[in-house]
C-alpha cells in the first residue's frame, strides 16, 4: 500500500496508518468508545453488489478491515448485514461483535453467538429471551438508544461496519468519530445503498487524515 497524502510513503503498513492513540469519550452516562466507521463503496457510491460488499472488496481492502479489527475492542454491526455478509466468529481472540436489532429477530444459534463473541444490542421492547452465553444490551423503548447503549459497551475503540441504516443512525446521533472508507475501482449502477442511508439531512465536517492507494483502490481516512 502506498500513501499519497499527507506525504508520499511507499509500502506503508496498516498498523502504522491506523493504530493511533485513542481514549474513551466522556458522555452523560459516563463514557463510550471511540467509533470508527469502516466501509467499502464503488466509484458511484454503492456499498453492495447483489446484496453484499464482497465483489467491491480486494486484498488490500480486506487487509485494512482485518487490521482495524486487530486494533478494535469491539465491532458494531446491523443484524441485516450480519445475515447478508455471513458474519462468523472473528479471527482476533477476545474481539466482541455487537449486533444491533430493533426487533430482536436474530438467530442466536449461529457460530457468531455460540462462540461467545457475539452479543445483542436491542431496545427494551424487543422480545428476546436470555440465551446461554449471549449478553444483551437493552437501551431505548421501541428503537435502540445508541448513545446510551454505547456507554454500556466496554473498550476504547469500536469499529462500525454498517449497514447503511445503522451508519445513518450513528451519524444522526453524532457518534462517528472516524470514517475509514475504501473507494473500489468499480462502477455498480443500480439503486443500492450508500455509505449512509438517512431519512434526514445532516452536515458534519471531518478532516482528511490520509489517502493511500493499492491496485486502483483508494483508502481514505477522515477524523473529527
Amino acid at each position: 500500500m502506498r500513501q499519497v497524502f499527507p506525504q508520499v510513503v511507499d509500502n506503508v503498513s496498516v498498523t502504522t496508518l491506523y493504530d493511533v492513540p485513542r481514549q474513551r469519550i466522556a458522555t452523560a452516562w459516563g463514557s463510550r468508545p471511540v467509533v470508527g466507521m469502516c466501509m467499502v463503496q464503488s466509484i458511484d457510491g454503492s456499498t453492495v453488489v447483489h446484496g453484499n460488499s464482497l465483489a467491491l472488496s480486494g486484498p488490500a481492502d480486506r487487509e485494512v478491515m482485518l487490521g482495524l479489527r486487530q486494533i478494535a475492542d469491539v465491532v458494531l454491526v446491523g443484524a441485516a448485514t450480519v445475515r447478508e455478509e455471513g458474519y462468523g466468529p472473528p479471527a482476533k481472540s477476545g474481539l466482541r461483535v455487537g449486533v444491533v436489532s430493533r426487533t430482536g429477530n436474530v438467530d442466536l444459534t449461529t457460530p457468531l453467538f455460540t462462540s461467545g463473541a457475539g452479543f445483542l444490542v436491542v431496545p427494551e421492547s424487543a422480545p428476546v429471551a436470555q440465551h446461554p452465553g449471549v449478553n444483551i444490551v437493552r437501551s431505548g423503548i421501541d428503537a435502540v438508544d445508541l448513545p446510551h447503549a454505547l456507554s454500556h459497551i466496554d473498550g476504547t475503540f469500536l469499529q462500525l461496519e454498517g449497514g447503511s441504516l445503522l451508519n445513518a443512525a450513528m451519524i444522526e446521533a453524532d457518534l462517528v468519530d472516524e470514517i475509514n472508507v475504501t473507494i473500489s475501482p468499480n462502477v455498480v449502477g443500480g439503486d443500492g445503498p450508500r455509505l449512509v442511508q438517512s431519512s434526514r439531512d445532516v452536515l458534519q465536517r471531518y478532516r482528511l487524515s490520509h489517502v493511500c492507494e493499492d491496485d486502483g483502490f483508494l483508502f481514505l481516512r477522515y477524523v473529527r
